[in-house]
């Protein structure tokens, strides 16, 4: 029975421009017209790996540059549930869905450091600036939830004026 399967420990980042936009990517595998085909950086955690050092290895993988620094982080775990028939086809059938920990990050480099095809199997096929606002609409459904909740959690971050703050004392950062 699915319900009895685990999520699969996994890193998000909300990538914020010096403008206050967010970096979005379009997976590989999608088609240029599928509803909602954009979303942002993430992946797995390793056994062992500390979710903030995961964090910056998945922006490096999947958009070639880990060149940002960590300026805030949701204060709780969020889970998605996949869709019945993506369950079997991903991960070998062993997890519902993912449990994700957040993360905002301000970009440090400029957009000729993004490398969506730095290595063999490139996530993402094309990428942009965003504006936070439009988040939820560019999430397939069931991530929906989770980038409503990005959207609000991390609006503080969206003022380009506004200087990165330490991740201990981000408005969308508390005490473990």
């Amino acid at each position: 029975m699915t319900d009895d399967l685990l999520y699969r420990p996994n890193v998000g980042a909300v990538l914020f421009s010096r403008t206050g936009q967010v970096f979005v990517a379009r997976r590989a595998n999608q088609r240029a017209d599928a509803i909602a085909p954009w979303q942002f950086p993430q992946g797995g955690i390793d056994e062992g790996e500390d979710p903030r050092r995961a964090v910056l290895r998945e922006l490096e993988e999947e958009i070639g540059t880990a060149n940002a620094e960590i300026i805030g982080e949701h204060p709780d775990w969020l889970h998605y549930d996949l869709p019945p028939e993506l369950r079997a086809r991903l991960w070998g059938g062993r997890f519902r869905g993912q449990r994700q920990r957040w993360f905002a990050l301000r970009y440090l480099g400029t957009d000729v450091d993004i490398h969506l095809d730095r290595h063999e199997h490139p996530e993402f096929d094309a990428w942009r600036w965003a504006d936070l606002t439009e988040l939820p609409t560019l999430a397939v459904p069931f991530k929906r939830p989770i980038y409503e909740i990005l959207a609000r959690s991390f609006a503080c971050f969206t003022d380009a004026a506004a200087p990165p703050t330490h991740p201990d004392r981000s408005p969308a950062s508390r005490p473990r």
